[in-house]
């Protein structure tokens, strides 16, 4: 491990994490809680989204007004998100105001009131963005595959939740999903900057005394079943996501897959955009995708296209996935390696990215992984590496979804077929 990484665990199981980054001004910090959607039930899906919204309304010390004027009157920046597996609480500011971004962290994860007038108002926020999503097919288009390839599991629900639910969610609902699952053996501290890691250590002990400290069930394990879902609407275009079960962030065959991905469909250069839009024009928007999870994972793929052009633009895509396990050139596996290490490398010029990065590493790993680590695993994948982890995830159940102009669409048992062809 690198003399400017350090890693604490408390007494208490909060574990933090830190890299000192001398040549920049700024620190980033953030709360990263191992706890998303894949943690919900039916009954409350939706719950984690809403928290990671209320969480900046309002503490005993602050008002939500005050959180962010706190931040902002010396430059800084605060935000939150919500995923399957992570809801991460974060701030980037200069270096000498990082007493102030731990301590609101803090705050917000131990002291939240939850205001019933301010539920309320962000009740109607967040219902506002479900009819965004809704509203914006090239999104709501990946929660549906989501839920197709992990049917009726809560791996397959979506983030934002359903307006029905979101409606039902009371102050009690929030508090105890709160008390129950954002404990200190579920958090990961991290922080990214010019810092010192015993300053974070002695201020994180300060801010985040209040947490729990009790262990928590492991979440339900997925369980891939895949399937056919397409949806008519009056849309200019046709948006389609056509995947397979494929690995967890712990598999052997990770970094072959996100190689596969890239070289797929992962730029201008991809054998996807070449064939489809370069050549033969079918599309504006097409690429390949990963996304492993702890447990599992998916590959797919995304397209939009006209209606006049659906019936030719499935064919194709599956012709490309089958020609490619036929065999890559060097060249091309050259450039996958490329582009991978350097989105990597580039990232890490950034505290913020950082910081996610680290946490992440702690919470999958449960220790820090070197870039030179990574580099030697990325450059380790072999052309026969790719072409056995391709048959091996193009052979399995498809998933296949679809919003609007549809009808001209292949079946799913042509779609099979050409597969298995």
């Amino acid at each position: 491990m690198p003399d400017t990484i350090e890693v604490t665990t408390l007494d208490n199981g909060l574990t933090i994490i830190t890299e000192r980054m001398d040549r920049v001004e700024t620190i980033s910090f953030g709360a990263y809680v191992s706890i998303g959607t894949r943690d919900e039930t039916a009954e409350n899906n939706g719950v984690s989204h809403f928290l990671e919204h209320m969480a900046f309304k309002g503490t005993e010390r602050r008002s939500a007004s005050r959180i962010a004027e706190e931040i902002e009157n010396v430059g800084g920046y605060i935000n939150a998100y919500t995923a399957r597996e992570t809801t991460a609480y974060y701030v980037k500011l200069l270096k000498e105001d990082l007493a102030l971004g731990v301590d609101i962290i803090g705050d917000i994860l131990t002291h939240s009131t939850f205001l019933d007038a301010e539920i309320e108002r962000e009740r109607g926020v967040i219902l506002q963005e479900i009819g965004q999503a809704n509203d914006t097919p090239d999104d709501i288009i990946f929660d549906q595959f989501q839920e197709r390839a992990f049917p009726e599991q809560p791996m397959g629900r979506p983030t934002l939740g359903t307006e029905q639910l979101v409606s039902g969610m009371t102050r009690e609902t929030l508090m105890g999903y709160m008390r129950e699952h954002y404990t200190t053996h579920n958090i990961t501290i991290a922080a990214a900057g010019n810092l010192h890691h015993q300053q974070v250590v002695d201020l994180v002990k300060e801010h985040f005394r209040d947490l729990p400290t009790h262990q928590t069930p492991r979440p339900r394990g997925a369980a891939y079943a895949g399937g056919d879902l397409r949806t008519t609407r009056e849309l200019d275009q046709a948006h389609l996501v056509m995947g397979f079960p494929s690995v967890s962030y712990h598999h052997p065959d990770h970094y072959a897959v996100m190689i596969l991905s890239t070289l797929l469909g992962g730029g201008m250069s991809s054998r996807l955009f070449q064939e489809i839009r370069e050549r033969r024009g079918l599309v504006y928007s097409v690429y390949s995708f990963a996304s492993p999870f702890s447990d599992s994972g998916l590959f797919g793929l995304y397209a939009g296209t006209g209606e006049a052009e659906t019936a030719e633009l499935v064919p194709v895509m599956i012709d490309e996935l089958k020609r490619l396990q036929d065999g890559l050139t060097a060249e091309e596996l050259s450039r996958a390696r490329a582009q991978l290490k350097s989105s990597l490398l580039m990232s890490l010029e950034s505290t913020g990215s950082r910081c996610k990065q680290l946490a992440r590493q702690i919470q999958i790993h449960g220790r820090p992984v070197t870039v030179t680590e990574t580099v030697g695993k990325i450059d380790a994948v072999t052309e026969e590496d790719i072409l056995r982890v391709a048959r091996e995830i193009f052979a399995g159940t498809p998933t296949f979804t679809a919003i609007g102009p549809v009808k001209n669409m292949p079946t799913m048992d042509d779609i099979t077929a050409r597969l298995a062809a």
